[in-house]
C-alpha cells in the first residue's frame, strides 16, 4: 500500500524534517568533507578510477555518512541496498547476500550500506568476509565508533576506512544559508544569536537544521531571537560524548597530556568538557592520582595527598559542590613540578624482577628464627643502621647473582632535588665504608 502512495506521488506531500528536504543530490553539494568530496579528494578519486571497493565511513553523527553512501551508488550505477546493523540479523543478512548473487548473474553489482554497522557482533561481521572478497557485494559501512576498536581486522583488511570530519563552523553556516534558501524564510535571530546556534550544532549539520526547524517553530510574528533567548526558547544538545566509547579516552588522554604539559587552562577545559558530558566523577577522581604518581611524583610528594583528598572531597560534598574539589586539583597538578622518575624506575625494576626470577636476597639481611638458619648463616653479619654512623651501613642488600642494580635516577625538580642530593651523599658514604673495610 505505501508503495502504491510513493508511485503516485503523495509522499512528496507528507511532512519531511527539514535534513530530508535538503539531503544533497551530488556529491559537490556536500559540506564539510571536501578532503573526501572535492577536487582531489579520496572519493573523488575512487570514482573517477571506476574503482569503489568496499569503504567504512567513520565520523560523528550528522557528517553526511549517509547521504554519500546513497550519492555513491548512483555514481556506480550499482543497486543501493540498506540495511542497518540496529533492526537486522544473519537472516536478513542471508537473504540480501542471495539477492545480491542473482543480481550479479544478471549483471548488475550491489552497494549494501550498512549503517551503524558498529552494533554487529563478531560473528555477524564475519558473515560479510566471503560476499565482499568475492565482490558479491560493495560495501559501505557507517559507524561513529572508532573501527579499529569496533570492527573485525578481517574484515577492515578487506575495506578502505575513510574518516568523516565535524562539520566546522563555515560547513554549518553554509547549511543555514541553504536552508534559508530552499524555505524562503530568513532565521529571525540577531548575529549573536546565529552564530550561537552554530555552536549548538556541535559540528552536526542534521542537529543544525532541526534547531533551525525549532526556531522557526518557536518564534512569533515578527519576533527576532537574541542569544539569551535562543538558549532559553531551545535547549542545547548533549556534547557528543559516550562514555564507553572513544568521546571518553580522547577526553582523558587529553586531561592527562595538559596536566603533564603543565597547561592548568587546558587542563580546567578538558576536565570541564567531562563534567559537562556527565562523567564519573570518581573515574577522574582516579584519573588524577594516577596522574599525581605518574607524572609528579617525589618532585612534588604532595600532589598525591591533593588529588586523594580532592577525591574525599568529591565524596563528602557531592556533585555540584565537589567537582570544584577536583578543579583545584587538576589546576594543583598542572601547575606542580613534574618527574616521571619513580614511575620509570618502576617499570625497569618490574622488568627486572621478571627475568631474574626468584634469586634468594643475601643470607646477611634474612631473619635467623631456627638455630638451622643460623647454623646457615641466615643474617650473620647483619649490621644495624641505626647504630652505625650517620644511620647507614652501606651494607650490600642485592641477590649475589645478580649484583646491584641502578633504577631510581632523580630529577633535580622540585623535592626531588633534595632525594637526589640524598642518594649522592649515600654513593660517598657507601663507597667509603667499603674502602674502610
Amino acid at each position: 500500500m505505501s508503495d502504491l502512495f510513493a508511485s503516485a506521488g503523495l509522499d512528496r506531500d507528507a511532512p519531511r524534517p527539514l535534513a530530508d528536504t535538503l539531503r544533497p543530490t551530488t556529491l559537490a553539494e556536500v559540506v564539510g568533507q571536501e578532503h573526501l568530496t572535492g577536487e582531489g579528494g579520496a572519493l573523488t578519486r575512487l570514482l573517477r578510477g571506476r574503482n569503489l571497493g568496499s569503504l567504512i565511513l567513520w565520523g560523528p553523527p550528522g557528517t553526511g555518512k549517509t547521504t554519500v553512501a546513497r550519492l555513491l551508488a548512483g555514481e556506480t550505477d550499482l543497486h543501493f541496498e540498506q540495511i542497518s546493523a540496529i533492526f537486522s540479523g544473519v537472516a536478513e543478512l542471508r537473504k540480501v547476500f542471495e539477492a545480491a548473487r542473482a543480481r550479479r548473474v544478471a549483471g548488475r553489482g550491489t552497494l549494501l550500506f550498512v549503517d551503524e554497522i558498529h552494533r554487529f557482533n563478531r560473528a555477524q561481521l564475519d558473515a560479510f568476509l566471503p560476499v565482499v572478497e568475492d565482490g558479491t557485494v560493495t560495501l559501505v559501512g557507517a559507524t561513529t565508533e572508532n573501527p579499529s576498536f569496533e570492527l573485525n581486522a578481517a574484515l577492515l583488511s578487506r575495506a578502505r576506512v575513510l574518516v568523516f570530519r565535524a562539520l566546522d563552523e563555515a560547513a554549518i553556516a553554509r547549511l543555514l544559508d541553504r536552508a534559508e534558501a530552499v524555505t524562503g524564510r530568513a532565521l529571525p535571530l540577531e548575529p549573536e544569536a546565529r552564530a550561537v546556534l552554530v555552536r549548538m550544532a556541535d559540528g552536526d549539520g542534521r542537529a543544525a537544521l532541526t534547531l533551525a526547524e525549532e526556531v522557526w517553530r518557536s518564534v512569533g510574528p515578527d519576533e527576532i531571537l537574541d542569544a539569551a533567548l535562543l538558549q532559553e526558547l531551545i535547549q542545547r544538545r548533549a556534547p557528543i560524548y559516550d562514555k564507553a566509547q572513544e568521546g571518553h579516552y580522547n577526553l582523558i588522554s587529553a586531561l592527562h597530556k595538559t596536566i603533564r604539559g603543565s597547561d592548568p587552562d587546558a587542563a580546567l577545559y578538558y576536565l570541564c568538557r567531562m563534567l559537562d558530558a556527565g562523567e564519573d566523577r570518581l573515574f577522574i577522581a582516579r584519573r588524577l592520582v594516577r596522574m599525581a604518581v605518574e607524572d609528579i611524583g617525589l618532585a612534588d610528594p604532595q600532589a598525591l595527598v591533593v588529588a586523594n583528598a580532592a577525591k574525599e572531597a568529591f565524596d563528602f560534598l557531592g556533585s555540584p559542590e565537589g567537582e570544584l574539589a577536583l578543579a583545584q586539583a587538576a589546576v594543583y597538578l598542572a601547575t606542580a613540578p613534574k618527574s616521571n622518575a619513580v614511575y620509570t624506575a618502576y617499570k625497569a625494576a618490574t622488568r627486572t624482577a621478571k627475568e631474574h626470577g626468584s634469586l634468594p636476597p643475601p643470607r646477611t639481611i634474612l631473619n635467623a628464627p631456627t638455630k638451622l638458619m643460623r647454623k646457615l648463616g641466615y643474617g650473620e653479619g647483619y649490621r644495624y643502621d641505626h647504630d652505625e654512623p650517620d644511620a647507614f651501613s652501606g651494607q650490600d642488600y642485592w641477590p649475589e647473582r645478580l649484583g646491584r642494580q641502578r633504577f631510581y635516577a632523580p630529577t633535580d625538580r622540585g623535592f626531588e632535588r633534595r632525594v637526589a642530593e640524598r642518594l649522592e651523599w649515600w654513593e660517598e658514604a657507601r663507597a667509603a665504608r667499603a674502602r674502610d673495610a
